[in-house]
């Protein structure tokens, strides 16, 4: 019997019945050829960060950051995690089910508050689509619009269905 790799183990790269085995899909696949030019164009090793929620309903978080980042509807690879990925490949937001794999700090929500000393910010270059599409996805906003002094860029936040707080920033200053 072969043991899958760490990164399957943790479904970064996990096989798929749709895929040969250890074969990435397709938009994984990007991610991976894309961080892989970069590193070797740069020479230097890569570094990104993946922030990783703990979600209690991995498929309908990922369907609603999609909706809020105006991405057409796909599925996560697995129903216990999945990548919210950009046109490039680049990963903005990894959903992760509360409990899957035992990792120490996602084992429950009962062991701490979501969202307590964590804000997600995002930099959006649609600021007024995805205010639209933010007030169609939440039933008030937890900030209206406004210019941020810090930035000078126009943001609102709001609360994402497992209660973390998210801020959507305009790109360029207002």
């Amino acid at each position: 019997m072969q043991t899958l790799g760490k990164r399957q183990a943790h479904g970064i790269f996990p096989p798929c019945k749709k895929y040969k085995r250890d074969a990435r899909p397709p938009a994984l696949e990007v991610a991976f050829r894309w961080n892989a030019a970069y590193t070797k164009a740069e020479g230097n090793p890569m570094k990104r960060t993946w922030t990783i929620l703990g979600v209690g309903d991995v498929p309908a978080s990922f369907k609603w950051y999609q909706a809020l980042f105006g991405q057409p509807a796909t599925l996560p690879a697995h129903d216990h995690f999945g990548q919210i990925l950009d046109s490039d490949g680049t990963v903005l937001l990894c959903l992760h089910e509360w409990g899957a794999h035992g990792h120490p700090s996602l084992r429950s929500p009962d062991q701490g508050t979501p969202g307590n000393g964590l804000l997600l910010f995002f930099r959006v270059d649609d600021f007024d689509l995805a205010l639209q599409r933010a007030r169609a996805l939440v039933t008030r906003l937890e900030e209206e619009p406004h210019v941020n002094p810090n930035t000078q860029t126009q943001e609102f936040s709001l609360r994402d269905p497992d209660g973390y707080y998210v801020t959507i920033s305009a790109l360029s200053a207002a």
